[in-house]
């Protein structure tokens, strides 16, 4: 039997962390490892630090979500 893990960008949970996380950023001014901390229990797992396509994403919105709160702030 092949037993795989499901793919996070399959996952609603996670994809529901991700869509609120530009907010979550700009409001709290999160820093890299808040978000990540954040994501993890929106989508209720431990960490998504070994799947790189799931984390490539959240790295995309965090830094999206980043530089507007920086552009933001002057």
């Amino acid at each position: 039997m092949n037993k795989t893990n499901p793919m996070l960008l399959n996952n609603s949970k996670f994809i529901g962390a991700l869509q609120g996380l530009q907010s979550f950023v700009i409001e709290t001014g999160a820093d890299l490892d808040m978000a990540f901390d954040w994501v993890c229990d929106q989508a209720q797992i431990n960490s998504f630090a070994g799947d790189l396509d799931a984390f490539d994403c959240f790295y995309d919105v965090y830094n999206e979500a980043a530089d507007s709160d920086h552009a933001n702030c002057g």
